[in-house]
């Protein structure tokens, strides 16, 4: 779902020189999204029917400027992969955390949950990924 949120939210905006891409750092590679992601995705107008999952390699963490990940077990298999000094965790990036000593929260995982679950996820997805957008928008130039 954060990959098509992000990508939606840079052509809202007009943002230009983006390429977005995701990785899991347990994924099976080639499996679909979770009936969960489809549906709530549907229901924003966003479809995930071609998305497949890819395993996060070396190959991937090597070229990109950028990085985030949902929680901290991924992070620091990025940086195990190379990814250190570019990978942050989502609402770390977005601005949350690190200030006054309050770690960055984790984005929940509704994987194998209810539908609830998956919809509280997009939301915390949308909030964050507007303000990574700003962010972004304000470094390229």
């Amino acid at each position: 779902m954060a990959e098509e949120i992000l990508r939606q939210a840079l052509v809202a905006r007009l943002a230009e020189g983006f390429t977005i891409s995701s990785a899991g750092t347990g994924a099976w590679d080639g499996a679909p999204v979770s009936e969960g992601a489809y549906l709530v995705a549907l229901e924003h107008g966003l479809d995930l029917s071609a998305h497949r999952a890819r395993l996060l390699t070396r190959e991937l963490v090597e070229p990109a400027d950028l990085i985030l990940t949902m929680a901290r077990h991924h992070r620091a298999r990025v940086d195990e992969l190379g990814g250190a000094g570019k990978t942050f965790l989502l609402s770390e990036y977005a601005g949350h955390g690190r200030t006054g000593g309050t770690p960055a929260a984790e984005v929940s995982d509704p994987f194998g949950g209810q539908l609830e679950g998956y919809r509280e996820t997009y939301d915390e997805l949308v909030a964050l990924i507007d303000q990574v957008v700003t962010r972004l928008q304000a470094r390229s130039g």
